[in-house]
């Protein structure tokens, strides 16, 4: 199983959306083994967006990341990554495709609703920033109908 870490930014939470959002990972199939719903420091900020630190934008982003609360997550399932970075959509929501969550709740990229890994090594250093070992590992009853 892979795993995966999504953030539901404070434009989700602000906007009551983070269930119906959840629900779509978990509709998917995809597991929570780890979720928080936090206040984001602005040391956290700054470590998990280091890598925009000369970038223009950064310090919007850093404002905008601890306006508010936000919901942490890990997912696990098969191919977790690349699920939900189809479930999530393209990173400007104009482009994203139908049915996707960036297409059906958000207009700007500022304000896109979700981050999501881009990859195995970025998955593992943000579960690793964010939760450290404070994950769950469990089993579903339905998880047989989903995983083969």
């Amino acid at each position: 199983m892979e795993r995966t870490f999504v953030i539901l930014k404070p434009d989700a939470v602000q906007r009551g959306l983070a269930g119906e959002i959840i629900g779509r990972f978990e509709r998917r199939g995809l597991k929570i083994v780890g979720m928080k719903f936090m206040q984001v420091s602005e040391a956290l900020a700054q470590q998990h967006y280091a890598v925009h630190a000369q970038r223009p934008f950064f310090k919007g982003l850093i404002s905008y990341i601890i306006s508010a609360p936000v919901v942490a997550l890990v997912l696990e399932g098969t191919n977790a990554i690349a699920a939900v970075r189809n479930t999530v959509g393209a990173t400007k929501p104009a482009e994203a495709a139908p049915g996707t969550i960036r297409a059906d709740f958000g207009l700007e990229i500022g304000r896109n609703l979700v981050h999501a890994s881009d990859g195995p090594e970025t998955a593992a250093s943000e579960i690793a920033m964010w939760f450290g070992a404070d994950l769950v590992d469990w089993s579903r009853a339905n998880d047989a109908w989903i995983f083969e």
